[in-house]
């Protein structure tokens, strides 16, 4: 992940089951609105997902019910592209608002 001073068009980012306490040292530099998608049964990514979200300024975490960490259950990857798709289209509202851009 890098910083939206990097990127000004940067305006949302989602995590599919990622790994963000990699890069845990920078997720306070993150300033775009961030979505960690996690599947609930993946426990050690979900424990490592709750704790970035904990340092990134603006951010959600999702847990798809019954998803392990390939999404490959009938319906969770659908959940997936239903949650990024509303995250990304809130996003981008919220981004041309504020850079009163008109669609």
């Amino acid at each position: 992940m890098e910083r939206k001073e990097s990127h000004p068009d940067l305006f949302s980012i989602v995590s599919r089951g990622g790994r963000p306490d990699l890069a845990q040292e920078h997720l306070h530099e993150v300033l775009a609105p961030v979505l960690l998608i996690v599947g609930g049964e993946d426990h050690p990514v979900v424990e490592l997902n709750l704790k970035a979200h904990a340092k990134l300024p603006h951010s959600k975490i999702e847990l798809v019910p019954g998803a392990g960490h390939l999404f490959e259950e009938p319906g969770c990857l659908d959940q997936v592209t239903h949650l990024a798709r509303d995250w990304f289209s809130h996003s981008l509202d919220q981004y041309r608002r504020v850079h009163h851009e008109v669609a």
